[in-house]
């Protein structure tokens, strides 16, 4: 510990991290504290962080503004991929690469002998946080002192912030394990780790994103999001960076009770884990592209990209957005997005997201040959190509009638 005189530290504030720069000076030989702060689109959370982290023992504290970035190189990929992890839309998981790769050049511009997290040794995080480090400086140590201290609990933190006289932002009671980005925010512990208990929507406080679909307005919500090449780009017909349509849905789609999703999903590490995640815009974006590529993508492109996009969320839930593999994917999935321009109208409603109508100047649906009306599509080619496609199925049914004899 005594060769460790300069860390870089994953600072967001919150309990884990607030404890952490004091726990470094005391167990790593008063070692000099860097903490970095990446600005992903979790708004007040970062008021009033360089005053505490100074406070509680940092040198300094970088604050990186990484919105742009994280929407433009992680997100937009990552949805036009499709890519969901057991139903969940990803929204910690790729925010963990691109904070991980700046706190990495800062390290590296400091000359730190160390980067540290504060992942708990059960999640996913440490994961991501430490593949993304490897990718960028594989040579770096990593301390991740959920690994070495005697803590055992967010009580035991609790314990210890007190003792040091650190604020909290939380209570015993409040005291949920959440991440908050401009794309979702996760709620995980006290009453939500049994799978029994509902959620408390209801409660003053516990959504902050939005609203419970029994509080949502009464009367529907319309809204029309334009795509190029896959990319959101206008949003009811007003020009827009993807960042702000991100913003801008959020509100829409949290006003409407949009977004809530309750899962016990399979961590990485192995078990199982529950999670209630807010994703209003995240939710919306979704699904306006499913919709929008159902009549600009052919059948066969269409139903390959649904097995990708499996592989891609798994890669992105396991933090292996940096390597061959996900560039690869990404690579495909951009192919496959040169004709995913259009717009997309969908009407909100209690919790609920409803297509209103769909147009592009790519669509493949022919309306005139879809038609239950009359058109110039000949019927009778149809038997010809039943008789190809059952031959098999006749062919056994033939040969079984002859052995049944």
């Amino acid at each position: 510990m005594g060769d460790i005189k300069k860390v870089v530290l994953a600072y967001s504030g919150g309990l884990d991290t607030s404890i952490i720069i004091p726990w470094l000076k005391e167990n790593y030989d008063n070692c000099e504290v860097i903490a970095v702060s990446a600005d992903v689109g979790q708004g007040s959370e970062l008021d009033g962080l360089e005053e505490k982290a100074k406070k509680t023992g940092a040198s300094k504290l970088y604050i990186e503004d990484l919105k742009d970035e994280f929407v433009n190189d992680f997100i937009v990929p990552t949805l036009k991929a499709g890519a969901r992890y057991e139903g969940y839309l990803l929204g910690t998981s790729f925010a963990r690469p691109v904070i991980a790769k700046r706190i990495v050049e800062i390290a590296l511009a400091e000359g730190a002998d160390a980067i540290c997290h504060g992942c708990t040794g059960k999640g996913n995080d440490q994961v991501r946080f430490e593949l993304g480090i490897k990718a960028f400086a594989p040579k770096m140590k990593i301390i991740a002192p959920w690994r070495e201290w005697t803590l055992k609990s967010r009580d035991d933190e609790i314990d210890y912030a007190e003792a040091h006289d650190i604020p909290l932002k939380i209570n015993r009671e409040t005291n949920y394990s959440k991440d908050k980005n401009l794309w979702h925010l996760s709620h995980e512990g006290l009453d939500l780790e049994n799978p029994a208990n509902e959620p408390l929507y209801e409660k003053d406080g516990f959504l902050e994103l939005g609203v419970s679909p029994e509080s949502a307005p009464d009367a529907p919500t319309y809204v029309e999001i334009g795509f190029t090449q896959g990319v959101p780009t206008s949003l009811d017909g007003k020009t827009l960076s993807a960042t702000e349509i991100i913003y801008a849905l959020n509100e829409l789609g949290g006003a409407n009770g949009i977004g809530l999703y309750d899962v016990v999903e399979n961590r990485l590490v192995g078990m199982k884990s529950r999670g209630l995640y807010e994703t209003p815009g995240g939710t919306i974006l979704y699904q306006a592209h499913d919709v929008l590529e159902t009549i600009t993508l052919d059948k066969e492109t269409a139903h390959y990209k649904a097995q990708v996009a499996l592989k891609f969320a798994e890669i992105v839930y396991n933090g292996q957005w940096f390597t061959p593999l996900r560039e690869s994917l990404s690579a495909f999935v951009d192919a496959t997005q040169v004709s995913v321009t259009g717009t997309v109208r969908l009407k909100l409603y209690k919790g609920n997201i409803i297509n209103a109508g769909v147009w592009s100047d790519y669509s493949l649906y022919n309306e005139e040959l879809a038609s239950f009306g009359e058109s110039d599509y000949d019927q009778k080619e149809s038997e010809g190509f039943i008789n190809l496609f059952g031959l098999p199925i006749k062919v056994k049914a033939l040969l079984d009638e002859q052995r049944s004899k």
